[in-house]
């Protein structure tokens, strides 16, 4: 390592983003798994209608490496060149292939990957004012790099969430000791409101245990900021979970907002983490209406089974219907549980507790356990400058039955 990191210091720095920043640390812990770098033009294409690396291993998104046609410039194939990100060396990588990405390419991908059978998918062809993920496809520079790397750093997760931060083997060894072999994950990007205690605890009540799984990349504006999330979910693992059948931990990528194909990339990646299953909910790693209710558990239904086991998908979804708290039935219920009408019913969504956290406006009864909003309370008061948050046509409950 030492080594590598003198002769980093000598190659040719290629500044990379955020998120191709998050891509390699998930490379270098093992998160990524069996990727070992960026990816092919065939690989790309491959993902992208297939859904399968060239060699039929199940990957649901790209995961490539965009660089200016200026950083790009004079490298060939076989070269060596460092990868940084805010001045600081994360990795080397020996350039395999060099290929440019045009508009097309880009739109193309958008296509493939973005494309939901919602509302605001079906009207809009590209959606690039609204959907962020399209939106950053869409910036991605004019040249991409191909090949292996060597990840020389975790930047500053390790330190800033020391404890939450944990690598796959970490947390391995975690489910080992504590005797888990059929262990949950619940994703998260937002503070834990009722619904997702509710599906923790159904996964509980079926698992050994379960792994609330946090976001710590960068997410859009308007988003809560992960450290705020982990005090929120601290506080509520500390009263309201038996702490013997939970852990929490963050990973370190960027939200990239793609719906159904997104949720097959955190079960993918769940798998290198030791997790058996992943709850489904209602519109998984969705944004605005461009993906349809259960778009996400539908995916799992449709994707590419291979002869060899070890190139499948072996994360199965845990899949729970639209959750909600209920006056009548005095309790959290679901569409298949609850008899009722909508009008007795409490619709709970991230984006609806933002929404309202941001204009300062009351809280349901029942929406969120009263120790984890005064955490939250006390973020939006400390904002200076507040983003407008878009409500999803799901989180406002006018579509429920």
């Amino acid at each position: 390592m030492v080594v590598e990191r003198e002769k980093a210091n000598g190659l040719k720095k290629i500044n990379i983003s955020a998120r191709a920043k998050g891509d390699l640390i998930m490379m270098g812990i093992g998160g990524f798994s069996p990727l070992n770098g960026f990816m092919t033009k065939a690989n790309w294409k491959s993902v992208c209608e297939s859904l399968t690396l060239t060699d039929g291993t199940f990957w649901p998104v790209p995961i490539t490496l965009d660089v200016s046609k200026a950083d790009a410039d004079g490298i060939k194939g076989g070269d060596e060149v460092a990868l940084a990100h805010d001045g600081v060396i994360f990795a080397t990588m020996k350039v395999d292939e060099k290929h440019e990405m045009t508009e097309t390419d880009k739109r193309w991908e958008c296509e493939k990957i973005f494309k939901g059978k919602g509302e605001e998918s079906v009207t809009d062809k590209f959606w690039e004012a609204d959907h962020p993920g399209v939106k950053m496809v869409m910036a991605q520079q004019e040249v991409n790099l191909a090949g292996p790397v060597k990840v020389l750093s975790e930047g500053e997760y390790p330190s800033q969430y020391k404890g939450i931060y944990l690598t796959p083997a970490e947390v391995r060894v975690m489910f080992e000791e504590r005797g888990w072999k059929e262990v949950a994950a619940l994703q998260l990007r937002n503070p834990m409101h009722r619904s997702h205690e509710y599906l923790a605890k159904i996964a509980i009540e079926v698992c050994d245990g379960i792994l609330i799984h946090s976001l710590i990349g960068n997410l859009k504006p308007g988003d809560i900021p992960a450290d705020v999330r982990v005090e929120a979910i601290d506080c509520l693992v500390e009263n309201y979970f038996i702490k013997d059948h939970v852990i929490q931990a963050g990973y370190p990528l960027d939200m990239r907002y793609a719906g159904p194909r997104e949720a097959l990339l955190h079960a993918t990646f769940r798998q290198n983490y030791g997790v058996s299953k992943l709850i489904i909910g209602r519109d998984h790693a969705g944004v605005g209406d461009f993906y349809t209710l259960f778009e996400a558990q539908e995916i799992f239904d449709t994707i590419p089974i291979s002869d060899d086991p070890g190139k499948n998908l072996l994360c199965k979804p845990l899949k729970i219907d639209w959750t909600f708290y209920c006056k009548k039935c005095d309790g959290m219920a679901s569409l298949r549980t609850c008899p009722h009408g909508k009008e007795d019913r409490v619709i709970l969504s991230g984006t609806k507790l933002r929404k309202a956290l941001s204009e300062g406006v009351a809280i349901p009864d029942h929406f969120g356990r009263e120790e984890v909003l005064v955490i939250l309370r006390k973020y939006y008061e400390g904002l200076t400058e507040k983003v407008e948050v878009k409500m999803q046509t799901f989180a406002t409950g006018d579509t429920m039955k």
